[in-house]
C-alpha cells in the first residue's frame, strides 16, 4: 500500500503537466500610471479570468511602469492592479484567441486612496497558496472545498507541514514549531492542541501563515519557525457572521458546531464566536522491545506488548472582543479567549516478558482509566497610536493567561506466570495530578519610517511565568492503600526580558533587512519533596538578516539567516513520573538546558509561480526525546535530554499550476536530510536519513456551484529525534455544493481513502532496541454545512498579536 500514494501523486502531476501543450499561447501587456501621470514601479499586477475572477498569473510593473504576461491560453481575461497608497484598479475585459494573440491594454491610471470613497470595496479571488518574502500563506476561502475542513486538516495539506499521530507538528522535517492563533498561543499540549484544531472549522479561518525565518520582532523561540492561524473578524458596518455544523464518521461518530458574529458601527467593532464538539476514537499500539546486557550487545531478554485505547471527550471554546476607534489615529481593543475540555481514556494492555531464549518469564495485564479536565483563559488589552500618514506608530499590549489542568489516573496490573496462573494480588496505582500555570506579559512596539527610505522597527517585552505542579500517587498491593514514593511537588518560575531593533531599506532592486533581538532569562525551580532547587540566568543575542534581489520581472531571489532558541516546555522540566502502562512510563528532566539553532535559507521565485528553496539548519544541545530501558526490571521510560547536535539540509519546490479554467493544481515537494550525532551512555550515536515529503492539491470548479478536490501527501522514511519513522501518507477527496445564493455550502469529504495514514517506526541505539506500530481510525467520512449571513465582502481587518507567544506555547497540560 505504501506505493499507492507516490504513484497517484505522479499520475496527478503528469496529468497536470499535459495541460500546457494543447492550447495556442498569447501575450497580454500594458502599463500603469498614477493620478499625476507618473509611472508606478513594482505595482502588483494580477491576471484574472473574466468568468470567475480566479487567478491566472501574478507579475509586477518595471521601473517604467510596464508589465506583460506571456504564454497565456486562449480565453477572456482582465487585469487588476494595486500599489501602496493607491486604490485597486481593473482593466476592461479582453479576449485572447487565434486571431488576436498580442493584446496591449491602455494605460491604467491608479487613483490615490485619499481621493477615493472609503465605502467602495472590490472582492478579488485570492490564490490558494501565496509565496511572500519570508513566509508562505494559505488563503482558506480560496478553495471552496476547504469548507467543512478543520484547522488540522488544513495544516496537513499546507506546504512543508507534517503532523504525527500524537499531534506533534513539524515544519520541513523539524520539530519545535511555535503555533499561534491570531498571533496568540494556544495553551495546550500537542495532543490537546491537535484535538482543538480538529474542531476549529475552516469557516472561521482566514489565513494560515508559515514563517520559516521569523524577523527579530517575534520571540526567538521555535527552532523551525512559526505557524500563525488567522481567524476572521469583520470590519463592515452592521452585522455579519457565519454558522456551521458537521458530523464525522470514523469507527465512531463525532459532532461539531460553531458560530462567529461581528458587529460594527462608526466607532465600535464587536466580535466573538462559540465552538463546541465531541471526539471519539481508538488506537491500537504494539511495541516489541529487546533488552541487552552491560556490553549493549548480548541479548538479555525481550518484551512484547499490545495496547488498545479508546479515547473520547468534548470541548467548548469561546472568543469575545472589541475594538474602539477614538479617532483615526487612536484605537484600543480587548480580547478574551476560553477553552474547556474533558478527555477520557481507558487503555488496556497485554504484555509478555521473555528471557534471552524467548521463553516467557511472566505476563502482565493492565487496565487503566485516565480522565483530565482542562480549562484555560487568556486576555489581551491593546492600544495603537498612529502619528502620521508615513506609517509611524506605536502599539502596546498587556496579556494574562491562566491554565488549570486536573488529571486522575488509575492503573490496575495483574501478573501471571507462563501458564497464565496468577502471581500474587492485583497491584493498583491511583494518581491525582493538578497543574496550574499563570503567565503575565507586556510589550511595546514602535515603527518609524525615515525620509531616507530606512524603516526602523523596535520594541521591548517582559514576561513572568509561575507554574505549580503536584502529583500524588496511592499504591495498593493487596494490603490497603498507602502513599507511593513517586509523589512529588514542583514549582517553577521564569522571567524573560527582551528588546529588539530592525532596520530595513529598499535600494532599487535590493531589499535589505537586518535585526537584532536580545533576551535575558532568569528561572528558578524547586522540588518540595526533597527540597532541591536550581537557579539559572543567561542572556543571548539573536540576529536576523534578510536580503531580496529582483533579478528581473520574472525572477526574485531571497536570502535569510536567523538564530533562534527553544527553551524546554514546562512539563519537560517537571520531574514527575507519568505511567502509560505497567512497563512504560515517562518522566521529566529539570536539568534540561535550552537549545540554539542557526537557520540559513536561499530561495528563488520564477514569475511568482515556481519557488525553489534551499535551507541549512544546525541545532546545538538539541532537546531530544529518548527511550531508556531497565534490563533487570524489563521496563522502558521516555524522557528528554540535551543531545549533542542536529544538522539538516533541504531543497523544496512549490508550484501553482492553472491546468485548465476549471482545474488548478498546487504541488509541493521537499527533500531533506536530518543528521543526529552525540553520545548516549558512553556510546557514540550517528543517525542520518534523507527523506522526501510531498503533497499535491487538485481543485476543480465544476459549474453551477459544484466544486471538488483531490489531494494527497506522502512522507518517505525519516528520522525525528532518535526515532526512525517508516513511510506513510494519505489520499483525500471532497465535493462541495454552494447554495442559497453562495451564502451556504454543503460538503461531503473522505479523508485517508486507502487507510494508509498509519504510523510505524523503530529506535535502535546503544542498548535501546524498540519497534513501534500504531493504528488509528484514520479513514473518516464527513458531512458539513456552513452558512454565512450579513455582509460577506469583508476587507482586511485590524489584528492583534499579544506579547505572551513563547511562554504560552510551552504550556503542555501539566505533563499530559
Amino acid at each position: 500500500m505504501n506505493t499507492i500514494i507516490p504513484i497517484l501523486i505522479f499520475v496527478l502531476t503528469s496529468l497536470s503537466l499535459t495541460g500546457f501543450a494543447q492550447q495556442v499561447k498569447g501575450k497580454i501587456s500594458g502599463s500603469v500610471i498614477d493620478g499625476n501621470t507618473k509611472t508606478i514601479e513594482s505595482a502588483n499586477i494580477t491576471l484574472l479570468r473574466a468568468k470567475d475572477s480566479s487567478l491566472v498569473k501574478i507579475s509586477a510593473s518595471d521601473k517604467t511602469g510596464n508589465y506583460s504576461f506571456d504564454n497565456i491560453n486562449e480565453g477572456k481575461y482582465l487585469v487588476s492592479i494595486s500599489a501602496v497608497a493607491h486604490q485597486l484598479a481593473f482593466s476592461k475585459v479582453v479576449e485572447l484567441n487565434a486571431n488576436n494573440l498580442l493584446i496591449t491594454l491602455s494605460a491604467i491610471r491608479l487613483v490615490p486612496k485619499s481621493k477615493t470613497l472609503s465605502e467602495v470595496t472590490v472582492s478579488v479571488k485570492r490564490p490558494l497558496i501565496e509565496q511572500r518574502p519570508g513566509m508562505t500563506v494559505l488563503n482558506v476561502d480560496a478553495s471552496p472545498t476547504n469548507a467543512g475542513q478543520n484547522a488540522l486538516e488544513l495544516l496537513e495539506k499546507s506546504p512543508g507541514v507534517s503532523i504525527d499521530n500524537d499531534g506533534n507538528i513539524s515544519l520541513k522535517g523539524k520539530q519545535g514549531v511555535m503555533v499561534l492563533i491570531d498571533g496568540k498561543p494556544t495553551y495546550m499540549s500537542p495532543t490537546d492542541l491537535a484535538a482543538f484544531l480538529k474542531n476549529m472549522q475552516s469557516s472561521n479561518l482566514d489565513q494560515i501563515e508559515i514563517i520559516t525565518n521569523p524577523p527579530a520582532k517575534y520571540d526567538a523561540a521555535g527552532n523551525s519557525g512559526i505557524i500563525n492561524i488567522k481567524t476572521k473578524k469583520g470590519t463592515i458596518k452592521g452585522m455579519n457572521g457565519s454558522a456551521n455544523a458537521g458530523y464525522t464518521q470514523g469507527y465512531y461518530g463525532r459532532f461539531n458546531a460553531g458560530t462567529n458574529l461581528n458587529y460594527r458601527n462608526n466607532k465600535l467593532n464587536l466580535f466573538g464566536g462559540l465552538n463546541a464538539g465531541t471526539y471519539h476514537g481508538y488506537n491500537r499500539l504494539s511495541i516489541i522491545r529487546k533488552f541487552y546486557g552491560n556490553d549493549h550487545k548480548t541479548l538479555a531478554g525481550m518484551g512484547d506488548q499490545v495496547s488498545l485505547t479508546n479515547f473520547k471527550g468534548n470541548y467548548e471554546s469561546f472568543k469575545a472582543g472589541l475594538d474602539y476607534y477614538f479617532s483615526k489615529k487612536d484605537v484600543a481593543g480587548f480580547v478574551i479567549n476560553g477553552n474547556f475540555g474533558i478527555n477520557k481514556q481507558d487503555p488496556g494492555s497485554n504484555s509478555n516478558v521473555s528471557d534471552e531464549r524467548g521463553s516467557i518469564l511472566y505476563r502482565l495485564r493492565s487496565e487503566a482509566f485516565n480522565k483530565s479536565n482542562s480549562q484555560n483563559l487568556s486576555a489581551n488589552a491593546n492600544y495603537k497610536h498612529t502619528f502620521d500618514s508615513t506609517g509611524r506608530e506605536i502599539t502596546v499590549d498587556a496579556d494574562y493567561a491562566y491554565y488549570d489542568n486536573m488529571s486522575n489516573n488509575n492503573l490496575n496490573t495483574q501478573s501471571y506466570n507462563a501458564e497464565n496462573v496468577k502471581n500474587g494480588e492485583t497491584v493498583s496505582l491511583a494518581g491525582t495530578i493538578p497543574s496550574i500555570i499563570r503567565i503575565y506579559s507586556a510589550k511595546a512596539d514602535y515603527i518609524h519610517p525615515f525620509k531616507s527610505g530606512i524603516r526602523l522597527e523596535s520594541g521591548v517585552k517582559t514576561s513572568f511565568v509561575n507554574t505549580d505542579n503536584q502529583v500524588e500517587y496511592l499504591r495498593n498491593s493487596g494490603y490497603g492503600w498507602s502513599m507511593d514514593n513517586r509523589s512529588n511537588h514542583f514549582i517553577y518560575k521564569e522571567n524573560i526580558n527582551a528588546a529588539y531593533a530592525i532596520l530595513s531599506k529598499k535600494l532599487k532592486k535590493w531589499d535589505v533587512t537586518a535585526g537584532l533581538r536580545v533576551e535575558n532569562t532568569v528561572s528558578k525551580g524547586r522540588q518540595i519533596k526533597n527540597d532541591s532547587t536550581f537557579n539559572r540566568s543567561y542572556t543571548n543575542l539573536f540576529p536576523n538578516v534578510g536580503v531580496g534581489y529582483a533579478a528581473g520581472k520574472k525572477n526574485q531571489i531571497n536570502m535569510s539567516y536567523s538564530r533562534r532558541i527553544a527553551r524546554p516546555d514546562y512539563d519537560a522540566l517537571n520531574p514527575f513520573v507519568y505511567f502509560i502502562d505497567s512497563l512504560t512510563y515517562s518522566q521529566g528532566n529539570p536539568y534540561l538546558q535550552p537549545q540554539f539553532t542557526n537557520n540559513f535559507e536561499l530561495s528563488h521565485t520564477y514569475n511568482r509561480f515556481l519557488t525553489t528553496t534551499v535551507n541549512y539548519t544546525q541545532t546545538d544541545d538539541i532537546i531530544t526525546q529518548l527511550l531508556k530501558q531497565d534490563t533487570e526490571k524489563k521496563t522502558t521510560y521516555q524522557t528528554r535530554e540535551n543531545f549533542s547536535s542536529m544538522k539538516q539540509w533541504g531543497v523544496a519546490v512549490m508550484a501553482n499550476i492553472p491546468v485548465r479554467k476549471w482545474w488548478n493544481t498546487n504541488l509541493y515537494a521537499n527533500v531533506f536530510n536530518n543528521h543526529y550525532s552525540g553520545i548516549y551512555q558512553n556510546d557514540p550515536i550517528n543517525i542520518s536519513t534523507t527523506s522526501l515529503m510531498t503533497n499535491i492539491t487538485n481543485s476543480f470548479t465544476l459549474g453551477k456551484g459544484w466544486n471538488a478536490e483531490v489531494s494527497g501527501w506522502y512522507r518517505s522514511k525519516g528520522v525525528d529525534g532518535l526515532l526512525v519513522a517508516n513511510p506513510m501518507g494519505a489520499v483525500n477527496s471532497a465535493i462541495t455544493k454552494q447554495m442559497f445564493k453562495k451564502k451556504g455550502s454543503l460538503k461531503f469529504g473522505v479523508r485517508d481513502i486507502f487507510s494508509t495514514q498509519q504510523f510505524s517506526g523503530y529506535a535502535k541505539y546503544s542498548d535501546v532496541d524498540v519497534i513501534v506500530k500504531s493504528r488509528r481510525d484514520s479513514r473518516q467520512y464527513s458531512l458539513t454545512f456552513t452558512y454565512r449571513f450579513g455582509k460577506t465582502n469583508i476587507p482586511s481587518e485590524r489584528r492583534k498579536t499579544g506579547g505572551a507567544n513563547d511562554e504560552q506555547n510551552r504550556v503542555k497540560s501539566g505533563g499530559q
